[in-house]
């Protein structure tokens, strides 16, 4: 089987490959001529998975998937969220975000958080979604130099690492992009 990642983001791409493992062979917006921007415009996580995943349908006519990911920070009401990829504004870095992210945090004790992944896969014309959660708090201060994103600032539950401190494999076992995967592969290999 073939499937197209709607995606050309590298940091994505590398996480996802080692564990698709050659369940179905990966193609990505490249392989595909697609060069656009694809619109991310929707309120919710899972609404922008659904819209990349149904642009590259209508206008490729082939299976493919897209994620949308958010962390989610309790003691912000949930964000960044749906924003986390621009949360410091339309032109920014991962540093950026990071630093708005710790701005905020700066007198706040309640650390919780948790990132959350949204895949949505579209095969024959029919949409499926699988969602990874993974619980884990904020620091104070960025540690770690693997990973992207929020990465070195994110400690998941019952480790005393960041992710960005992490090796991918350990990484890709409890995170929240891998547990979708996992889901999309295990749906995939029932097919």
């Amino acid at each position: 089987m073939e499937l197209v990642f709607a995606t050309n983001n590298l940091h994505k791409i590398k996480e996802i490959s080692p564990l698709i493992n050659g369940s179905f062979r990966l193609l990505i917006l490249n392989d595909i001529k697609c060069f656009e921007e694809i619109p991310e415009t929707s309120e919710t996580i899972a609404g922008n998975a659904s819209q990349k995943s149904q642009y590259i349908w209508k206008k490729f006519s082939i299976n493919c998937f897209a994620d949308d990911t958010g962390l989610e920070i309790e003691a912000l009401n949930g964000e960044p969220g749906v924003y986390s990829a621009r949360y410091a504004g339309e032109k920014c870095s991962f540093q950026d975000n990071i630093d708005k992210v710790l701005a905020k945090m700066q007198n706040i004790t309640n650390r919780k958080a948790r990132f959350r992944t949204v895949i949505s896969l579209i095969i024959d014309g029919n949409e499926l979604q699988f969602e990874g959660i993974v619980n884990g708090s904020i620091l104070a201060e960025k540690k770690g130099v693997d990973g992207f994103g929020y990465d070195p600032i994110f400690q998941p539950e019952g480790y005393d690492i960041t992710f960005a401190e992490m090796t991918l494999e350990e990484k890709n076992k409890i995170s929240h992009r891998g547990l979708a995967t996992q889901k999309l592969i295990d749906f995939l290999n029932k097919l």
